[in-house]
C-alpha cells in the first residue's frame, strides 16, 4: 500500500507546473517566441544580434556596457514555464512604464521582464511600441 502512496505522488510531481510543458506546450511556445522574436528582430538594425537560437534570441547595443563588453538592449527567450521578452530600456528608463497598459503590466515579472503562455497580437504590438520607445530612448542618452 505505501508503495501505491509513493507512486500517486510520483505522478502528481511529474505534472506539476514546475515540471515541462508537453510538446503541444511546447509548440505554442515555439509559437510565442517566433511572434516575440519578430517584434525584437525589426529593431536589428540599429543593434547588433548577439544569439539566434530556436529559443533564444538577443540583441546588444553597439556601445559598451561599464563592464566592458555589449550592453544588452533586449531578450527573448523559451523558458520552463514562459516565454520572456526582456527590455533593458524599461529598466533603464522607468518612465516608460508610463506607456505599459494594464494588461501587459499584468504581463511583468521585475522591471523589464514580460512573460507569455500565448500568442497575444495586441499585447505584442504594444510591446513594439514599447521596444521602439526604448530604442529611442538609447539613441537620447547615446547609449547606442
Amino acid at each position: 500500500m505505501l508503495k501505491k502512496k509513493s507512486a500517486k505522488k510520483s505522478r502528481a510531481k511529474a505534472g506539476s507546473a514546475t515540471s515541462r510543458p508537453s510538446s503541444s506546450g511546447s509548440t505554442e511556445f515555439a509559437a510565442v517566441f517566433a511572434g516575440l522574436r519578430q517584434v525584437m528582430a525589426a529593431f536589428a538594425g540599429e543593434l547588433h544580434i548577439h544569439l539566434d537560437s530556436p529559443s533564444d534570441y538577443q540583441l546588444v547595443t553597439k556601445s559598451r556596457s561599464g563592464k566592458g563588453g555589449p550592453m544588452s538592449f533586449g531578450a527573448v527567450r523559451i523558458g520552463k514555464a514562459y516565454v520572456s521578452y526582456h527590455l533593458v530600456p524599461v529598466y533603464v528608463c522607468p518612465e516608460l512604464l508610463k506607456m505599459v497598459s494594464p494588461e501587459l503590466k499584468k504581463r511583468m515579472q521585475g522591471m523589464a521582464c514580460f512573460n507569455f503562455r500565448a500568442s497575444d497580437d495586441v499585447l505584442f504590438a504594444e510591446l513594439s511600441g514599447l521596444t521602439r520607445a526604448g530604442l529611442e530612448k538609447f539613441r537620447a542618452k547615446k547609449l547606442l
